[in-house]
């Protein structure tokens, strides 16, 4: 069976009545993916299939789709596989829930397509990090973790992770791709190894510093010797001998001035235990799967530069080490005024306009959409804020001097410096 008409009718068992397809939203060396639209008059829902071509639909892509669509997708951040469709002469498809509008490819970044600030950004790798984490937690491995298989809302960072087809359970099912070239592992390059949990690991770690960086990790001054960037140059950057960039022991492979002159400039914006992070990743991690960068590492450390995010009063975005400036405004090249933090235990939060302070600041749980307090400004006098309690009850506040009061759901408080906040599960307190 070809690719499908418009208009073909299809029964979907799991979901109920007809469904028809509709137009094409894209295609590939696999097949091709169509909307589909349910086929009842008032009836809006809509889903995504995706068609193999004859020569791609294969028993082994058959059986391992059937056993991913019979288990929960590891969480909504995966346009996941939630069934597989035969057709007559032995073509098949799988249905998946449709893309929402809005949602660009995170390559477009890289190209200049898309802009996004610092934070969304963040919150993107952050979001990565986890969907990846609570995939490897339910036993199973992408294989083929790259800029082509992301999309991403700009405003929010959140990230979508298509082509979930690639999908296996780690150690236990062949791989019949073995990921995207540069995102792969040294050993899956070399050929000694097959995709598996610890190269997603690798893979993500490449993603994540594409993202921060504009750059990838292993292309230095060393790709320039080659005469033309073949299959031979990438088996020796990437596989047989592959060197990071910002190696602390071999700058050989460093990046040249004028070439690689971004990597240059993004590099020193971050702090040291992201910089840290990249190094053991691309150093020690390069041999030695077991001591690779974890998914909940990064998801760490990415939710703490997140909360360290600074704005200038030029209204740009800049990083800052739990809320210290380590230079002056990269946009406007003013010195950064110090920012009030709220501390919670060992960690900050820097409080900008609009600041939320979540459940996830309170039990480092990660539940950033549980919004217990905001930065807002006072209603009458320009230039003051105060936090606004969102919570379900009241907070107990005590200022510097003063006696506890409670402050109620609704209620604000100034930003007044040495202030204790009771939240109920955490305390916390106002500094610089």
């Amino acid at each position: 069976m070809g690719l499908l008409p418009r208009g073909t009718r299809i029964l979907l068992p799991r979901h109920g009545g007809a469904w028809r397809v509709g137009e094409l939203l894209g295609e590939g060396g696999q097949g091709a993916v169509f909307a589909l639209e349910a086929d009842a008059p008032g009836d809006n829902r809509r889903l995504a299939l995706k068609w193999y071509r004859a020569e791609a639909a294969h028993p082994v892509q058959h059986a391992a789709l059937t056993r991913l669509a019979q288990v929960p997708a590891p969480s909504d951040a995966f346009l996941w596989p939630i069934e597989v469709i035969d057709g007559p002469d032995g073509g098949f498809g799988y249905v998946m829930p449709l893309r929402p509008p809005g949602y660009l490819p995170i390559a477009d970044l890289l190209t200049g397509r898309a802009d996004a600030s610092f934070s969304a950004v963040t919150r993107l790798c952050m979001g990565l990090a986890d969907c990846f984490l609570k995939l490897h937690a339910q036993g199973l491995c992408y294989r083929d973790i790259s800029l082509g298989n992301v999309f991403f809302d700009p405003t929010t960072g959140r990230p979508l992770v298509c082509d979930n087809d690639n999908v296996g359970i780690d150690g236990r099912e062949p791989a019949r791709v073995l990921g995207t070239s540069r995102f792969m592992a040294p050993e899956v390059v070399s050929g000694d190894a097959q995709p598996s949990t610890s190269t997603d690991l690798f893979s993500l770690a490449v993603l994540i510093f594409y993202l921060l960086m504009f750059h990838h990790p292993l292309q230095g001054r060393r790709e320039l010797a080659f005469d033309c960037f073949d299959r031979e140059a990438e088996r020796s950057l990437f596989g047989t001998d592959p060197l990071f960039i910002f190696d602390p022991v071999d700058d050989s492979n460093g990046p040249d001035p004028v070439i690689h002159g971004a990597v240059l400039q993004y590099w020193p914006l971050y702090p040291p235990y992201v910089r840290e992070d990249f190094t053991r990743a691309f150093t020690v991690g390069l041999r030695d799967p077991a001591k690779r960068v974890r998914e909940g590492v990064w998801r760490s450390h990415l939710s703490r530069l997140l909360d360290s995010i600074v704005v200038c009063q030029c209204g740009r975005e800049n990083l800052t080490e739990d809320g210290r400036p380590m230079r002056d405004c990269w946009a406007c090249e003013r010195p950064i005024t110090p920012p009030v933090r709220l501390r919670i235990d060992n960690r900050v939060l820097v409080l900008n306009a609009g600041t939320q302070v979540t459940r996830h600041h309170l039990q480092r749980d990660y539940a950033y959409d549980r919004v217990v307090g905001e930065v807002v400004a006072h209603p009458t006098r320009p230039g003051l804020w105060g936090l606004r309690n969102l919570g379900a009850g009241p907070w107990r506040v005590t200022a510097p001097g003063g006696d506890p009061r409670a402050v109620d759901t609704g209620r604000s408080i100034g930003l007044l410096l040495g202030t204790t906040i009771d939240f109920g599960r955490a305390r916390g307190v106002l500094e610089v």
